[in-house]
Protein backbone atom coordinates (compact mmCIF):
# COMPACT_ATOMS: atom_id res chain seq x y z
CA UNK A 1 0.00 0.00 0.00
CA UNK A 2 1.00 3.64 -0.32
CA UNK A 3 0.38 6.49 2.09
CA UNK A 4 -0.48 9.71 0.24
CA UNK A 5 0.42 12.85 2.19
CA UNK A 6 -1.74 15.98 2.20
CA UNK A 7 -0.64 18.97 0.14
CA UNK A 8 1.30 21.19 2.52
CA UNK A 9 2.05 18.42 5.02
CA UNK A 10 5.14 19.11 7.10
CA UNK A 11 8.46 17.29 7.23
CA UNK A 12 7.66 16.39 10.82
CA UNK A 13 4.42 14.72 9.73
CA UNK A 14 6.24 12.84 6.97
CA UNK A 15 8.83 11.60 9.44
CA UNK A 16 6.04 10.59 11.81
CA UNK A 17 4.50 8.38 9.13
CA UNK A 18 7.86 6.77 8.39
CA UNK A 19 8.47 6.16 12.08
CA UNK A 20 5.04 4.57 12.48
CA UNK A 21 5.69 2.24 9.54
CA UNK A 22 9.05 1.09 10.89
CA UNK A 23 7.42 0.38 14.26
CA UNK A 24 5.49 -2.43 12.57
CA UNK A 25 7.43 -5.68 12.36
CA UNK A 26 8.52 -6.50 8.82
CA UNK A 27 7.52 -3.12 7.33
CA UNK A 28 9.69 -0.29 6.06
CA UNK A 29 8.96 2.98 4.26
CA UNK A 30 10.10 4.29 0.88
CA UNK A 31 9.42 7.98 0.18
CA UNK A 32 8.69 9.43 -3.24
CA UNK A 33 8.37 13.20 -3.50
CA UNK A 34 6.74 13.89 -6.85
CA UNK A 35 5.73 17.10 -8.58
CA UNK A 36 2.16 17.04 -7.29
CA UNK A 37 2.25 14.76 -4.26
CA UNK A 38 4.42 13.01 -1.71
CA UNK A 39 3.76 9.34 -1.10
CA UNK A 40 5.27 6.78 1.25
CA UNK A 41 5.42 3.23 0.00
CA UNK A 42 4.87 0.61 2.69
CA UNK A 43 7.21 -2.28 1.88
CA UNK A 44 6.52 -5.69 3.35
CA UNK A 45 3.45 -7.79 4.03
CA UNK A 46 0.53 -5.51 4.85
CA UNK A 47 -3.00 -6.25 6.08
CA UNK A 48 -6.32 -4.36 5.67
CA UNK A 49 -6.45 -3.02 9.24
CA UNK A 50 -3.35 -0.91 8.58
CA UNK A 51 -5.30 1.32 6.22
CA UNK A 52 -7.45 2.89 8.95
CA UNK A 53 -4.46 3.10 11.25
CA UNK A 54 -2.29 5.01 8.76
CA UNK A 55 -5.13 7.29 7.61
CA UNK A 56 -5.50 8.54 11.21
CA UNK A 57 -1.92 9.85 11.27
CA UNK A 58 -1.36 13.65 11.01
CA UNK A 59 -0.66 14.88 7.47
CA UNK A 60 -2.08 11.79 5.73
CA UNK A 61 -4.64 12.34 2.96
CA UNK A 62 -5.38 8.72 2.08
CA UNK A 63 -4.01 5.20 2.02
CA UNK A 64 -4.22 3.36 -1.31
CA UNK A 65 -3.69 -0.39 -1.74
CA UNK A 66 -1.35 -1.29 -4.62
CA UNK A 67 -2.74 -4.09 -6.75
CA UNK A 68 0.55 -4.99 -8.43
CA UNK A 69 3.04 -7.33 -6.71
CA UNK A 70 5.81 -4.91 -7.72
CA UNK A 71 5.25 -1.78 -5.65
CA UNK A 72 8.15 0.59 -6.22
CA UNK A 73 8.27 -0.12 -9.97
CA UNK A 74 4.55 0.50 -10.47
CA UNK A 75 2.78 3.56 -11.83
CA UNK A 76 0.50 3.42 -8.79
CA UNK A 77 3.38 4.30 -6.48
CA UNK A 78 5.25 6.61 -8.84
CA UNK A 79 2.93 8.27 -11.41
CA UNK A 80 5.64 10.52 -12.86
CA UNK A 81 8.20 9.17 -15.34
CA UNK A 82 11.56 8.44 -13.76
CA UNK A 83 14.48 10.32 -15.32
CA UNK A 84 17.80 8.54 -14.90
CA UNK A 85 20.74 10.93 -14.92
CA UNK A 86 24.07 9.63 -16.24
CA UNK A 87 26.45 12.58 -16.11
CA UNK A 88 25.03 15.09 -18.58
CA UNK A 89 22.80 12.43 -20.22
CA UNK A 90 19.16 12.00 -19.19
CA UNK A 91 17.44 8.70 -19.96
CA UNK A 92 13.66 8.75 -19.81
CA UNK A 93 12.98 12.26 -21.08
CA UNK A 94 12.43 13.74 -24.52
CA UNK A 95 15.89 12.86 -25.83
CA UNK A 96 16.27 9.41 -27.34
CA UNK A 97 19.64 8.16 -26.06
CA UNK A 98 21.74 5.88 -28.24
CA UNK A 99 24.24 3.50 -26.64
CA UNK A 100 26.68 2.02 -29.13
CA UNK A 101 29.83 -0.05 -29.18
CA UNK A 102 31.22 -3.56 -29.55
CA UNK A 103 29.73 -6.59 -27.85
CA UNK A 104 33.12 -7.39 -26.30
CA UNK A 105 36.17 -5.26 -25.56
CA UNK A 106 38.94 -6.86 -27.62
CA UNK A 107 41.65 -4.20 -27.83
CA UNK A 108 42.30 -0.56 -27.08
CA UNK A 109 42.39 0.39 -30.77
CA UNK A 110 39.06 -1.35 -31.43
CA UNK A 111 37.25 0.42 -28.58
CA UNK A 112 38.83 3.87 -28.99
CA UNK A 113 38.12 4.01 -32.72
CA UNK A 114 34.53 2.86 -32.18
CA UNK A 115 34.01 5.41 -29.41
CA UNK A 116 35.20 8.33 -31.55
CA UNK A 117 32.98 7.26 -34.44
CA UNK A 118 29.95 6.70 -32.22
CA UNK A 119 30.31 10.11 -30.57
CA UNK A 120 30.59 11.86 -33.92
CA UNK A 121 27.48 10.04 -35.16
CA UNK A 122 25.45 11.16 -32.14
CA UNK A 123 25.68 8.31 -29.63
CA UNK A 124 25.76 9.46 -26.00
CA UNK A 125 26.91 6.27 -24.27
CA UNK A 126 29.61 3.72 -25.13
CA UNK A 127 28.71 0.06 -24.63
CA UNK A 128 31.24 -2.75 -24.43
CA UNK A 129 31.65 -5.98 -22.49
CA UNK A 130 34.68 -6.50 -20.29
CA UNK A 131 33.16 -9.66 -18.79
CA UNK A 132 31.21 -11.80 -21.25
CA UNK A 133 28.75 -14.55 -20.24
CA UNK A 134 28.84 -17.09 -23.07
CA UNK A 135 26.81 -20.20 -23.78
CA UNK A 136 30.00 -22.16 -24.49
CA UNK A 137 32.85 -22.29 -21.93
CA UNK A 138 35.28 -22.25 -24.85
CA UNK A 139 34.08 -18.92 -26.28
CA UNK A 140 35.84 -15.61 -25.60
CA UNK A 141 34.94 -14.56 -22.05
CA UNK A 142 36.21 -10.98 -22.14
CA UNK A 143 39.38 -9.21 -20.97
CA UNK A 144 38.19 -8.50 -17.43
CA UNK A 145 39.97 -5.65 -15.64
CA UNK A 146 42.07 -4.60 -18.69
CA UNK A 147 38.79 -4.31 -20.60
CA UNK A 148 37.35 -2.01 -17.93
CA UNK A 149 40.48 0.13 -18.10
CA UNK A 150 40.15 0.41 -21.89
CA UNK A 151 36.53 1.56 -21.53
CA UNK A 152 37.59 4.16 -18.97
CA UNK A 153 40.27 5.45 -21.34
CA UNK A 154 37.72 5.73 -24.16
CA UNK A 155 35.45 7.73 -21.85
CA UNK A 156 38.31 10.07 -21.01
CA UNK A 157 39.14 10.63 -24.69
CA UNK A 158 35.61 11.07 -26.02
CA UNK A 159 33.44 12.20 -23.12
CA UNK A 160 31.01 9.32 -23.73
CA UNK A 161 29.54 7.68 -20.65
CA UNK A 162 30.17 3.93 -20.34
CA UNK A 163 27.88 0.95 -19.82
CA UNK A 164 29.18 -2.56 -19.24
CA UNK A 165 27.84 -5.80 -17.81
CA UNK A 166 28.52 -7.05 -14.29
CA UNK A 167 28.21 -10.81 -13.81
CA UNK A 168 28.51 -11.44 -10.08
CA UNK A 169 27.73 -9.67 -6.83
CA UNK A 170 31.42 -9.84 -5.95
CA UNK A 171 32.36 -7.83 -9.08
CA UNK A 172 29.98 -4.91 -8.50
CA UNK A 173 32.42 -2.64 -6.67
CA UNK A 174 35.14 -3.24 -9.29
CA UNK A 175 32.86 -2.60 -12.28
CA UNK A 176 31.29 0.41 -10.56
CA UNK A 177 34.75 1.99 -10.29
CA UNK A 178 35.20 2.04 -14.08
CA UNK A 179 31.70 2.43 -15.50
CA UNK A 180 28.74 4.82 -15.44
CA UNK A 181 25.91 2.27 -15.86
CA UNK A 182 25.91 -1.27 -14.50
CA UNK A 183 24.25 -3.71 -16.89
CA UNK A 184 22.54 -6.86 -15.63
CA UNK A 185 22.22 -9.28 -18.52
CA UNK A 186 19.32 -11.49 -19.53
CA UNK A 187 20.89 -14.58 -17.96
CA UNK A 188 21.07 -12.84 -14.58
CA UNK A 189 17.60 -11.36 -14.36
CA UNK A 190 16.76 -13.72 -11.49
CA UNK A 191 20.19 -13.68 -9.88
CA UNK A 192 18.78 -12.10 -6.74
CA UNK A 193 22.11 -11.67 -4.96
CA UNK A 194 23.39 -9.69 -7.93
CA UNK A 195 20.19 -7.62 -8.10
CA UNK A 196 20.51 -6.75 -4.42
CA UNK A 197 24.18 -5.88 -4.86
CA UNK A 198 23.56 -3.44 -7.73
CA UNK A 199 20.66 -2.09 -5.69
CA UNK A 200 23.21 -0.99 -3.10
CA UNK A 201 25.50 0.52 -5.75
CA UNK A 202 25.73 4.22 -6.50
CA UNK A 203 25.45 3.93 -10.27
CA UNK A 204 22.39 3.51 -12.54
CA UNK A 205 21.46 -0.05 -13.49
CA UNK A 206 20.23 -1.31 -16.88
CA UNK A 207 18.20 -4.49 -16.40
CA UNK A 208 17.77 -6.69 -19.46
CA UNK A 209 14.69 -8.84 -19.86
CA UNK A 210 15.27 -12.59 -19.68
CA UNK A 211 14.77 -14.98 -22.58
CA UNK A 212 11.38 -16.14 -21.24
CA UNK A 213 10.52 -13.51 -18.66
CA UNK A 214 6.95 -12.13 -18.45
CA UNK A 215 6.53 -8.41 -17.77
CA UNK A 216 5.53 -9.03 -14.16
CA UNK A 217 8.65 -11.06 -13.38
CA UNK A 218 10.81 -8.48 -15.15
CA UNK A 219 9.36 -5.70 -12.99
CA UNK A 220 9.72 -7.83 -9.87
CA UNK A 221 13.42 -8.17 -10.66
CA UNK A 222 13.57 -4.38 -10.93
CA UNK A 223 11.82 -4.28 -7.56
CA UNK A 224 14.78 -6.09 -5.99
CA UNK A 225 17.05 -3.25 -7.12
CA UNK A 226 14.64 -0.47 -6.15
CA UNK A 227 13.95 -1.95 -2.72
CA UNK A 228 17.66 -1.74 -1.89
CA UNK A 229 17.57 2.03 -2.45
CA UNK A 230 18.84 2.42 -6.02
CA UNK A 231 16.09 4.29 -7.87
CA UNK A 232 18.07 4.74 -11.12
CA UNK A 233 16.86 1.65 -12.98
CA UNK A 234 16.52 1.35 -16.76
CA UNK A 235 14.70 -1.57 -18.37
CA UNK A 236 15.92 -3.13 -21.63
CA UNK A 237 13.88 -5.26 -24.02
CA UNK A 238 16.28 -7.55 -25.96
CA UNK A 239 13.97 -10.15 -27.43
CA UNK A 240 12.48 -13.39 -26.13
CA UNK A 241 12.73 -16.98 -27.30
CA UNK A 242 9.89 -18.29 -29.46
CA UNK A 243 9.44 -21.07 -32.00
CA UNK A 244 11.14 -18.92 -34.68
CA UNK A 245 14.71 -19.95 -35.48
CA UNK A 246 15.61 -17.54 -38.28
CA UNK A 247 16.26 -14.73 -35.80
CA UNK A 248 18.29 -15.07 -32.62
CA UNK A 249 15.28 -13.97 -30.56
CA UNK A 250 11.88 -12.39 -31.24
CA UNK A 251 11.75 -8.67 -30.48
CA UNK A 252 8.67 -7.84 -28.40
CA UNK A 253 7.96 -4.26 -29.45
CA UNK A 254 4.69 -4.29 -27.52
CA UNK A 255 6.86 -4.28 -24.40
CA UNK A 256 7.65 -0.60 -24.96
CA UNK A 257 4.11 0.84 -24.61
CA UNK A 258 3.09 -1.92 -22.18
CA UNK A 259 5.95 -1.25 -19.76
CA UNK A 260 5.43 2.50 -20.06
CA UNK A 261 1.84 1.93 -18.92
CA UNK A 262 2.74 -0.43 -16.08
CA UNK A 263 5.87 1.30 -14.80
CA UNK A 264 7.51 4.69 -14.46
CA UNK A 265 10.96 3.30 -15.29
CA UNK A 266 12.56 4.22 -18.63
CA UNK A 267 12.82 1.50 -21.26
CA UNK A 268 15.37 0.97 -24.03
CA UNK A 269 15.55 -1.65 -26.79
CA UNK A 270 18.52 -3.75 -27.91
CA UNK A 271 17.75 -4.66 -31.55
CA UNK A 272 21.15 -6.36 -31.95
CA UNK A 273 20.54 -9.22 -29.50
CA UNK A 274 16.87 -9.26 -30.40
CA UNK A 275 17.53 -10.20 -34.02
CA UNK A 276 21.06 -11.62 -34.20
CA UNK A 277 21.42 -10.40 -37.80
CA UNK A 278 22.97 -7.05 -38.70
CA UNK A 279 20.57 -6.39 -41.59
CA UNK A 280 17.59 -6.60 -39.20
CA UNK A 281 19.04 -4.21 -36.62
CA UNK A 282 18.18 -0.97 -38.46
CA UNK A 283 14.49 -1.72 -39.21
CA UNK A 284 13.88 -2.98 -35.67
CA UNK A 285 15.68 0.03 -34.19
CA UNK A 286 13.46 2.38 -36.20
CA UNK A 287 10.36 0.43 -35.19
CA UNK A 288 11.36 0.74 -31.53
CA UNK A 289 11.72 4.50 -31.90
CA UNK A 290 8.25 4.67 -33.45
CA UNK A 291 6.92 2.66 -30.48
CA UNK A 292 8.17 5.37 -28.12
CA UNK A 293 11.33 3.86 -26.65
CA UNK A 294 13.61 6.05 -24.51
CA UNK A 295 16.85 4.68 -25.93
CA UNK A 296 18.62 2.08 -28.06
CA UNK A 297 21.57 -0.19 -27.36
CA UNK A 298 23.31 -1.11 -30.61
CA UNK A 299 26.37 -3.23 -31.30
CA UNK A 300 28.97 -1.66 -33.59
CA UNK A 301 32.38 -3.07 -34.55
CA UNK A 302 35.14 -1.74 -36.84
CA UNK A 303 35.37 -5.14 -38.54
CA UNK A 304 32.41 -7.41 -37.65
CA UNK A 305 33.78 -10.32 -39.66
CA UNK A 306 36.69 -10.55 -37.23
CA UNK A 307 34.74 -9.87 -34.02
CA UNK A 308 35.38 -12.27 -31.15
CA UNK A 309 31.75 -12.02 -30.05
CA UNK A 310 28.46 -11.45 -31.92
CA UNK A 311 29.97 -10.25 -35.19
CA UNK A 312 26.89 -11.36 -37.15
CA UNK A 313 24.69 -8.81 -35.38
CA UNK A 314 27.19 -5.94 -35.28
CA UNK A 315 26.94 -2.93 -37.57
CA UNK A 316 29.90 -1.51 -39.45
CA UNK A 317 30.75 2.14 -38.87
CA UNK A 318 29.12 3.09 -42.16
CA UNK A 319 25.91 1.21 -41.39
CA UNK A 320 25.70 2.75 -37.93
CA UNK A 321 26.12 6.26 -39.30
CA UNK A 322 23.35 5.63 -41.83
CA UNK A 323 21.10 4.25 -39.10
CA UNK A 324 21.57 7.36 -36.95
CA UNK A 325 20.13 9.45 -39.78
CA UNK A 326 17.03 7.26 -39.89
CA UNK A 327 16.69 7.36 -36.11
CA UNK A 328 16.64 11.16 -36.17
CA UNK A 329 13.90 11.22 -38.78
CA UNK A 330 11.62 8.81 -36.91
CA UNK A 331 12.39 10.40 -33.54
CA UNK A 332 11.37 13.80 -34.87
CA UNK A 333 8.10 12.33 -36.14
CA UNK A 334 7.18 11.05 -32.65
CA UNK A 335 8.33 14.15 -30.78
CA UNK A 336 11.76 13.03 -29.61
CA UNK A 337 15.20 14.51 -30.14
CA UNK A 338 18.51 12.80 -30.85
CA UNK A 339 22.00 14.24 -30.33
CA UNK A 340 23.33 15.89 -33.50
CA UNK A 341 26.41 14.52 -35.24
CA UNK A 342 29.65 16.29 -34.48
CA UNK A 343 32.83 16.88 -36.42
Amino acid sequence: MIVVMKTGSTQEELEGVQKHITSKQGLRPQVFQGVERTVVGVLGTTYPELRDEFEALPGVREVVPISKPYKLASREFHPDDTLVQVGDVTIGGNELVVMAGPCAVESEQQVISTAHMARKAGARILRGGAFKPRSSPYSFQGLGLPGLQILAKARQETGLRVITEVLTAEDVSLVEEYTDILQVGARNIQNYRLLQAVGKAHKPVLLKRGFATPYEEWLLSAEYILSEGNQAVILCERGVRTFETYTRNTLDLAAVPAIKRLSHLPIVVDPSHATGKWHLVAPMALAAVAAGVHGLEIEVHPNPDQALSDGAQSLTFENFQQLMGGIRSVAEAVGLTVASPTT
